[in-house]
């Protein structure tokens, strides 16, 4: 039969040593004097710098494109609105986790063995492409109906235009920075 060995480990007090060793303190003063307990979160730091550049106001920009191009063609009346709505969405959320991604320094602090610039510039690329066909497939579904909803759906189909461009500078960004990165 083996034995079972036990371990147990107390975390070092912070607060001038413990009872034990001769430099405690009593309840009262001990509590007060208490240091607070380590978070997981540590790593977590707010990036804010990144969107003071190029590339950062272009993120913004695109969600805040993508939300005026949500409101303005929903609800989806007809096919083409359907499929402007499916990539509107895809790419906010797309876009989003992005955002987060550089607000939050997860780049930094996860150390996978990802091509995080040539992820997004993938990602950003097909953005782009499928914003192109969007915006014309809603101005197109639209130009020659009239009636209700008419203007908020041309002007969706006008911030799908903006959008798509705000989506091509991220990626001409994103492609210079990959391949300066390559070099």
């Amino acid at each position: 039969m083996m034995a079972e060995t036990v371990v147990t480990v107390d975390p070092p007090n912070r607060a001038g040593g413990s009872p034990a060793a001769g430099g405690g303190t009593t309840g009262a003063a001990a509590a007060a004097g208490q240091a607070k307990p380590e978070s997981n979160l540590n790593w977590l730091k707010f990036n804010t710098q990144y969107f003071i550049t190029i590339p950062g106001i272009l993120k913004i920009v695109q969600v805040v494109f993508g939300i005026i191009c949500m409101a303005c063609a929903s609800p989806a009346l007809i096919g083409g609105t359907h499929f402007f709505l499916f990539v509107v969405v895809t790419s906010f959320i797309a876009t989003l986790l992005w955002t987060f991604v550089y607000l939050l320094g997860i780049r930094e602090v996860l150390n996978l063995a990802i091509n995080w610039i040539l992820t997004e510039l993938i990602n950003t690329g097909i953005a782009t492409l499928l914003y192109f066909i969007a915006f014309i497939v809603q101005l197109a579904s639209w130009s020659n109906l009239y009636g209700h909803g008419r203007g908020s759906n041309i002007a969706a189909g006008v911030f799908g235009l903006f959008n798509f461009l705000a989506y091509t500078a991220g990626t001409y960004f994103l492609y210079v920075e990959h391949r300066s990165a390559a070099v």
